[in-house]
């Protein structure tokens, strides 16, 4: 039977050979460190908003204000053909300027009479002969939109016409040439600053989804 001694010898050598190893494994502390803090959730820095019923139409304050006469035409075109929205009319008026501008300067508007109340569109075609009856061409470039704004509008509930007016501010460059093609006004280097008032009308919840331009103010 194997002593006492011996076997506390050996208890000894395998406490010894532990405490080297936890040392190897995690380190030696020196000093006071702070206990690891306990993990915590994790929340948003956004607050909750709760949506409220009944509440603004986005699709119209983000472009009238709210309360507003503008406002109120806006909800009642709305009421009558549920599926308008402001935001994709706005967008549908900003590329209808730009086509209809560029079909004037260039005198290229038969593509555009669906677009133009009668009296505008016999208007443009009045101005475009003239031009061509002085020899006169125009060559522009349109640049881009740099402002689009809803000024007005308006709603009458026992036609269900609607108009919008809209405020226009664009970039481009023009030139005009006589017949021997000389430059007489313009520079075709030089971006000018153009800006529009138009009004737009549509008989709300008709089939032609077509607004036409029915009055211009530059």
């Amino acid at each position: 039977m194997e002593s006492p001694l011996i076997q506390l010898l050996v208890l000894a050598g395998i406490a010894v050979f532990l405490i080297l190893r936890l040392k190897s494994v995690l380190g030696t502390r020196e000093g006071f460190e702070k206990p690891a803090a306990a993990p915590t959730e994790k929340r948003s820095s956004r607050p909750d908003f709760e949506v409220i019923e009944g509440g603004p139409d986005r699709d119209i304050t983000d472009y009238v204000e709210e309360g507003s006469v503008q406002a109120t035409a806006l909800s009642a075109m709305k009421r009558a053909e549920p599926s308008f929205q402001v935001g994709e009319f706005v967008q549908g008026a900003r590329s209808a300027y730009e086509m209809i501008l560029m079909g004037f300067e260039r005198g290229e508007l038969d593509n555009l009479q669906g677009f133009l109340a009668e009296d505008v569109f016999d208007s443009f075609v009045d101005a475009v002969a003239q031009r061509e009856d002085q020899g006169l061409t125009i060559e522009a470039e349109f640049i881009g939109v740099r402002e689009t704004a809803v000024i007005n509008a308006s709603f009458d509930e026992t036609t269900r016409v609607a108009e919008v007016t809209m405020r226009f501010v664009a970039e481009l460059t023009s030139v005009v040439r006589n017949r021997d093609g000389e430059i007489v006004e313009g520079d075709p280097k030089a971006v000018k600053r153009q800006k529009d008032i138009w009004v737009f009308a549509r008989s709300m919840g008709a089939d032609d989804p077509n607004w036409q331009l029915v009055a211009t103010d530059g």
